[in-house]
């Protein structure tokens, strides 16, 4: 059986260049597995290139890198010549095009699109507020968050507050269910932050069933059955006209589509 050995050098961590390798192979799927990919990350000196060239050259294996300072680029790109062993430079040309537009010569510096600056803080308190007022855990969350969400159970309120969390957005949802009283601070928000999530009573009763199939239980039991599904979506509008928020409907929407509704929506409270 065929396999292609592909070394990912890298000045930096090397992700960019591992995840540029997994998109192409992704195209090549049923040779996913044939495919190994190794890193050598924080490359910084010359002498070090040519001995992972004479590796690369045992093991049969292509080189893909993503190295920022020109001397180190073209330094690989003669030695891998000299070895005769294929080598792939993802950053040289886009860098040679930017600095030929800009006459203005890079900085190359290592990690730059790494650096923790602010935004990156933002994105992770982001993310760290999702997963602690996920599900209605804390209702003190919701009276904290940029945006509020609230559905029925199976209506994607968590992967869609992840999603929105990596764009920075401080998101808490509660799941509605016509015996638990909703939390009080619901009432007390802006309805304009606050989107319900709603599907069809057909789409649920099949996504429902899925799920009790993955958990091991029978797919006629209470939480699957149409006229439990009905009864719940009945008294998600009955919160969402006590709140006076918005209903979306996510019944053949995917949750990037859903989070660019939402901030659609907000972009246009804002003008």
């Amino acid at each position: 059986m065929k396999k292609l050995t592909i070394f990912v050098v890298s000045d930096s961590v090397g992700e960019t260049g591992e995840a540029a390798v997994k998109a192409v192979v992704s195209q090549f799927r049923p040779n996913f597995e044939k495919v190994r990919i190794r890193k050598f990350p924080h490359i910084t000196h010359i002498d070090v290139l040519e001995k992972i060239v004479q590796i690369a050259q045992t093991n049969g294996a292509t080189i893909v890198f993503t190295l920022v300072e020109k001397n180190m680029r073209l330094a690989l790109l003669k030695i891998a010549m000299e070895y005769n062993v294929p080598v792939i430079d993802l950053l040289g040309s886009m860098l040679d095009l930017i600095e030929t537009s800009f006459d203005e010569k890079p900085l190359q510096k290592p990690g730059l699109v790494h650096q923790l600056d602010d935004d990156y803080f933002k994105k992770i308190e982001a993310i760290e507020f999702a997963v602690k007022y996920d599900d209605g855990q804390d209702p003190r969350g919701i009276l904290l968050a940029d945006i509020v969400l609230i559905g029925v159970s199976r209506t994607s309120k968590t992967p869609l507050s992840q999603y929105l969390a990596h764009k920075r957005y401080k998101v808490a949802n509660v799941p509605l269910v016509p015996e638990v009283k909703p939390p009080i601070e619901l009432m007390q928000i802006d309805p304009k932050k606050c989107f319900g999530l709603v599907i069809t009573p057909e789409k649920l009763n099949n996504i429902r069933k899925e799920r009790l199939i993955t958990l091991g239980l029978t797919e006629d039991a209470f939480y699957a059955q149409h006229n439990r599904i009905e009864e719940e979506i009945r008294y998600f509008y009955s919160i969402v006209d006590k709140i006076g928020c918005r209903a979306i409907d996510v019944t053949n929407r995917a949750v990037e589509e859903t989070a660019h509704k939402i901030l659609d929506m907000l972009e246009l409270e804002c003008k």
